[in-house]
């Protein structure tokens, strides 16, 4: 069992940025792909970014590559999201998500989720 909660949302100016927190429980979270998630209003949850249990190996939406970077510190069970250059598009609640094996970027694949935090961004 793996309990999540992430951290680190708020209100920011275009441009500006953010680093998400989700800090996890359970002694085997280091066995765990990672995933960040959001949801807009009026819009399906869509897939961010996700990191290999290791953290040797990320992956990235498209539509935030080269401004976010996921990593993780398994000594601390956290894994953060710093989000760069942020636009008012990327305005959404975001969720963290753990999985086993290689969960990529189907949310079906992740079995524990955490609660989200609200990230806006005014133009």
């Amino acid at each position: 069992q793996v309990q999540l909660v992430e951290s680190g949302g708020g209100l920011v100016q275009a441009g500006g940025s953010l680093r998400l927190s989700c800090a996890a429980s359970g002694r085997t979270f280091s066995r765990y792909t990672v995933g960040w998630f959001r949801q807009a209003p009026g819009k399906e949850r869509a897939f961010v970014a996700h990191i290999s249990w290791s953290g040797s190996f990320a992956y990235y939406a498209k539509s935030v590559e080269g401004r976010f970077t996921i990593t993780r510190d398994n000594t601390k069970n956290t894994v953060f999201l710093q989000m760069d250059s942020l636009k008012p598009e990327d305005t959404a609640v975001y969720y963290c998500a753990a999985g086993e094996g290689d969960s990529g970027s189907n949310s079906r694949r992740y079995a524990y989720w955490g609660q989200g935090t609200q990230v806006t961004v005014s133009s």
